[in-house]
């Protein structure tokens, strides 16, 4: 880089980022740089001799000439149109500029950029179940260069519907074996009725790798009947033209696990005399209730003692003693009364 107007021989010192170059990077007031990488990117300036006027000021940019871009064209909403997109497989730290040209036949056809994304346009069909290939070409230019890239196909071959939608999968009451999914068509497919779509089901059970597919040639539901039991599952489901073109990705992943029956308490006959006798027993009664009948039976072959009976023979002990102390009374006067 020239500093300026000034004298290739002239005294000069040069900054980048406001930090002083060292003189070695100079062939007399020309400032060099090798094997520039993207770290020396940056404002650059240049001052007269001691008197640090500025003289030159630069803004560097660091960047790399385009790859090959890459270009893919499809159709998401056939009949009306397809759609290309592309990308750099490298970046390029730079401004790039892109320009598409598409030829069908002999006629170049508009292609609308999207404003977002911006490395995407439109182009919309002028003639169905055509023939002639279409063309398209795509050129990636910057400051440092250019490349381009084109592809060639078949109106029917780049046909390829988004995913299918809302997919919903729920258990069947009482089958143990029976998953029920459903989805809808997905919503940029313009015309189901007249370009109807086919489908592609995948399942497993999370515990396996291996997928189970199923294919529908109509209808947007089906009815897994071999699933296992209370094994969770993970389900998708794919689109694709009756006809033409290639399938769409899969879905959004759903999970399921079939129906199973409520577990049931069991209650034995011994759990019902346990019960009944653990509540009998915590039956405490009051002290004044009797709690003892003629027909009791206390432990093995023993005769039930009741408190009516005990207080009948008490009665009948004190009467003996009482009747015993009487005669030892009389007794003691007979002697006295004979002395």
């Amino acid at each position: 880089m020239k500093c300026g107007s000034m004298d290739w021989d002239a005294a000069v010192t040069w900054t980048a980022n406001g930090t002083d170059i060292d003189e070695s990077h100079l062939n007399g007031s020309y400032l060099i740089l090798k094997n520039v990488d993207l770290t020396q990117s940056g404002q650059y300036s240049c001052y007269e001799g001691s008197s640090w006027h500025l003289k030159y000021q630069t803004y560097l940019r660091v960047g790399t000439p385009p790859k090959e871009p890459v270009l893919m064209c499809r159709s998401n909403n056939y009949p009306k149109g397809f759609y290309c997109s592309w990308h750099l497989p490298t970046p390029t730290y730079i401004p790039n500029t892109f320009n598409i040209s598409v030829i069908h036949g002999t006629k170049e056809m508009v292609c609308e950029k999207d404003a977002f994304p911006k490395n995407r346009c439109h182009i919309r069909y002028l003639q169905l179940f055509s023939t002639v290939k279409y063309k398209v070409t795509l050129t990636v230019t910057n400051p440092l260069g250019k490349s381009s890239t084109t592809v060639t196909f078949d109106e029917f071959a780049i046909v390829k519907p988004d995913p299918p939608e809302s997919v919903v999968a729920k258990p069947v009451p009482n089958n143990p074996r029976r998953l029920e999914v459903s989805w809808q068509n997905p919503s940029s497919w313009p015309d189901p009725e007249s370009f109807p779509l086919k489908f592609f089901l995948r399942y497993r059970p999370l515990i396996l790798d291996q997928w189970q597919h199923v294919e529908l040639s109509d209808g947007t539901s089906h009815t897994i009947t071999d699933a296992y039991a209370g094994k969770e599952y993970i389900i998708q489901v794919a689109a694709k033209d009756n006809d033409i073109g290639t399938w769409s990705d899969w879905s959004v992943a759903v999970h399921a696990t079939p129906w199973t029956e409520e577990p049931k308490h069991l209650t034995t006959e011994a759990q019902i005399t346990e019960t009944t006798s653990a509540s009998s027993s915590s039956f405490m009664p009051p002290p004044t209730t009797k709690i003892c009948d003629k027909g009791a039976v206390v432990g093995s072959g023993a005769v039930a003692v009741c408190w009516t009976a005990g207080l009948v023979l008490a009665a009948y002990g004190v009467l003996f003693i009482y009747a015993d102390f009487l005669r030892g009374q009389e007794t003691t006067r007979t002697s006295k009364a004979f002395a």
